[in-house]
């Protein structure tokens, strides 16, 4: 996030005659949170950045450009991208925004927000999806929860309760299968079937569909 971010915060919250806390009131958040993001000690992850603009009725190109907003002066901003939360793990029924378990933060373009849509990263730990996928490797996801579009992609999918898995996902009528890439083995990685009740009960969720891939040497 750019440390403009923080001044522009800070210029909107004492424009709109706020105190700290009372602005986290209304975001939901501990005064101590705005406080961090207005010294540029934390940055705020995208449903927040989201929640913002839209409190203070500004784009996000006005909140997180490269410039500092002034009272009715115009921003043009240079910056392309924006900066979304790498996750070590998925927790079970906790809401992909209300995630804690966060490693770092990572820059995509901005444009692939258009349409409201919103990302998240997720740090790979074991082998079950290689070679396409190695230990440390960071995935991007575009939240989706739509298993029409998740059908033969690689997906962050939840299931029975537990952290969430990553699989390549094929649908059909019966139900949902779950493919590890990496079939040649050691550890004997094998598909999971789940049929249409199972989804229903266990459940079976998507929560992600992999956009992108980072390996770092």
């Amino acid at each position: 996030m750019e440390n403009n971010f923080a001044s522009n915060l800070k210029h909107l919250r004492l424009q709109k005659g706020l105190t700290q806390q009372e602005l986290a009131n209304k975001l939901g958040k501990d005064y101590s949170t705005i406080g961090k993001w207005e010294l540029g000690q934390r940055s705020p992850i995208m449903t927040d950045v989201i929640k913002i603009a839209n409190f203070f009725d500004v784009s996000l190109e006005k909140l997180i450009g490269s410039s500092i907003i002034y009272d009715n002066a115009e921003i043009i901003p240079t910056s392309e991208t924006i900066q979304i939360p790498v996750l070590g793990t998925i927790k079970a029924g906790i809401a992909i925004e209300a995630q804690q378990d966060i490693l770092e933060y990572i820059d995509i373009p901005k444009e692939w927000l258009k349409g409201g849509k919103l990302f998240y990263g997720l740090k790979i730990s074991g082998d079950s999806m290689a070679p396409k996928y190695e230990e440390n490797d960071i995935v991007i996801f575009e939240q989706n929860n739509d298993f029409d579009k998740a059908n033969n992609k690689d997906c962050a999918v939840m299931v029975n309760g537990f952290d969430a898995t990553f699989k390549n996902v094929t649908i059909n009528e019966n139900g949902i299968t779950l493919v590890p890439l990496n079939l040649n083995n050691q550890d004997h990685y094998l598909p999971t079937f789940y049929n249409k009740e199972q989804i229903a009960n266990l459940p079976v969720k998507i929560i992600g569909i992999a956009k992108e891939k980072r390996t770092r040497l």
